[in-house]
């Protein structure tokens, strides 16, 4: 709660729309990686697609109501039930493969999606995208400002963080937490491992659905190339960077991504001018392997570990007191 106080305070700070699209953009990318965070660190699956579900949003937002006139609020969940029954449908035969093969079958599905997205031209706009996306409105307001649109997405990552904790402190989190610890021992003790993992790809695609959606109307303009198979990887970036097993780690995440990639486009064409468009991609491979070898569980639980050290060491005056009170306490004995 003081975190999200804080942060919808900002306003009150600052007025420049650049802060406010930048926060914004972590916001959508938040969203996505809430639920993948979940299936990721506590169902222990590896999603490799989900970009995939990312544009399903976008593009069913923008076509449902810049092609058909449909309400935006509706279209918006629409996309989210299209992406529930296309992530159930590839879940299915997906989570009886393990390891590898999961996150190359989930791979294979984003590529699959994203070639519908290039060659169905004459619904989606093809490879010159779609345009004419209408602005969100909600009792008269209309969203169409950086500030609004700031205010917006953040009410709905908050309230996508309280569901999300309900879940991980309900009986179902208890059973991600024993698929990813084992699933062996899961099954053992009667975890249902089918429906558990599939109904967290389900939850997780629908997130990823609605964070498109809001991305469609926030732009106004999408083509294919912003769900590409690399933006799912980066979804992936994001999880390990914050913290595959702890929601803030999502946010934390996002944020890192987002501000470096705006340092990156910043000051690389300023210190190296004949490098290429793709150093995001060779930067984020080695920070992830660095991650991988030096900070395996993310920042975020490694800050929580390091808070924990120094809230369990004891300090020498309490130690002399406590030595105090024992050798009082015999005295009187």
């Amino acid at each position: 709660m003081i975190f999200f106080a804080v942060l919808l305070c900002i306003p009150l700070v600052t007025s420049s729309n650049y802060v406010f699209s930048i926060l914004t953009m972590v916001g959508f990318y938040a969203l996505v990686c809430i639920g993948l965070t979940t299936l990721t660190g506590y169902a222990g699956q590896i999603s490799l697609g989900h970009a995939a579900f990312y544009g399903i949003g976008a593009y069913s937002s923008a076509v449902l109501t810049g092609t058909y006139g449909l309400n935006p609020w509706l279209a918006i969940i629409i996309g989210a039930v299209i992406s529930a029954i296309v992530a159930l449908i590839v879940g299915i035969p997906t989570f009886k493969l393990k390891g590898y093969y999961l996150a190359l079958a989930t791979l294979g599905f984003g590529i699959i999606v994203f070639t519908l997205f290039k060659e169905l031209s004459s619904i989606t706009g093809g490879s010159n995208g779609f345009f004419g996306i209408p602005s969100i409105s909600l009792f008269g307001f209309e969203f169409i400002t950086d500030i609004s649109y700031f205010y917006l997405i953040w009410i709905v990552v908050f309230l996508a963080i309280l569901f999300m904790r309900n879940i991980i402190h309900s009986r179902i989190g208890r059973g991600l937490r024993s698929i990813e610890g084992s699933e062996i021992a899961a099954d053992a003790v009667g975890v249902n491992l089918m429906s558990y993992k599939l109904q967290m790809f389900v939850l997780s695609a629908i997130f990823a659905s609605v964070a498109g959606s809001f991305l469609a109307h926030y732009v106004s303009f999408i083509n294919p190339d912003l769900f590409v198979a690399n933006t799912s990887i980066f979804f992936l970036i994001m999880v390990i960077i914050g913290g595959k097993g702890n929601i803030w780690g999502s946010i934390v995440g996002a944020a890192i991504y987002v501000l470096l990639d705006e340092l990156l486009k910043h000051y690389v064409p300023l210190l190296l001018p004949n490098v290429g468009g793709e150093f995001e991609i060779v930067f984020f491979g080695i920070l992830l392997v660095l991650m991988l070898i030096y900070m395996p569980n993310g920042l975020v639980p490694q800050f929580e570990k390091i808070v924990s050290k120094f809230k369990r060491k004891p300090s020498a005056n309490s130690t002399l007191q406590s030595i105090s009170a024992n050798a009082t306490g015999g005295d009187n004995k």
